[in-house]
C-alpha cells in the first residue's frame, strides 16, 4: 500500500492572498502615494459632486467652454467612479490611470478654451496619477488577470 504525500506549493492566487494579508513591503514612498490618493480621491470627490449638483460655478465653466449640461454630468460621473475607484485598493491602479487621461483633456481644456495658467494644475496632476498607477502595477496587473480568467 503506498501512500502519496503532497507537497505544498505555492500558485500565484495562494501567494497574492499571503501578500495582500501581510501587506506588501512599503517604503516611505508609497506610504506618500497612499496619502495622495486619499487625498485626491476627496479632491475628486468633491469636484464630481459641484458637478453632478450642477452648482453655479460648474455651470459657470461650462457655459463658457461651450459644453452642455450632458457634458457637466458625464465629466461630474466619470470624477466619481474615478475618486471611489481610488480607494478601492484592486482599481485604484486603473482609477489612476483613468484619472490621468481626465486630468491630462483637463489640462488641454484651460490651455485652449478657459485660463492658461490654470492648465499646470492638471497636468502636475497628470504627473502624481502617472506615479500612483506605476506603484499600483501590481493591483493592475491582478485586476487583469481576474478578468483574463472571466473572458
Amino acid at each position: 500500500m503506498s501512500t502519496t504525500t503532497r507537497t505544498a506549493t505555492s500558485t500565484p492566487a495562494v501567494s497574492a492572498a499571503a501578500t495582500s494579508a501581510a501587506g506588501p513591503k512599503r517604503g516611505p514612498g508609497a506610504v506618500v502615494l497612499t496619502g495622495a490618493r486619499y487625498l485626491l480621491a476627496l479632491f475628486f470627490a468633491f469636484s464630481a459632486f459641484a458637478k453632478l449638483i450642477a452648482h453655479e460655478s460648474a455651470v459657470e465653466s461650462f457655459d463658457r467652454m461651450g459644453w452642455g449640461a450632458g457634458a457637466m454630468y458625464a465629466i461630474g460621473g466619470l470624477e466619481m467612479a474615478g475618486a471611489v475607484a481610488l480607494l478601492i485598493p484592486l482599481l485604484s491602479g486603473v482609477a489612476a490611470i483613468a484619472l490621468a487621461a481626465l486630468s491630462a483633456g483637463a489640462s488641454i481644456v484651460q490651455l485652449t478654451l478657459l485660463d492658461p495658467p490654470l492648465a499646470v494644475m492638471p497636468a502636475l496632476l497628470v504627473v502624481v496619477f502617472a506615479l500612483i498607477a506605476r506603484n499600483r502595477h501590481d493591483r493592475t496587473a491582478r485586476l487583469l488577470a481576474l478578468l483574463g480568467r472571466r473572458a
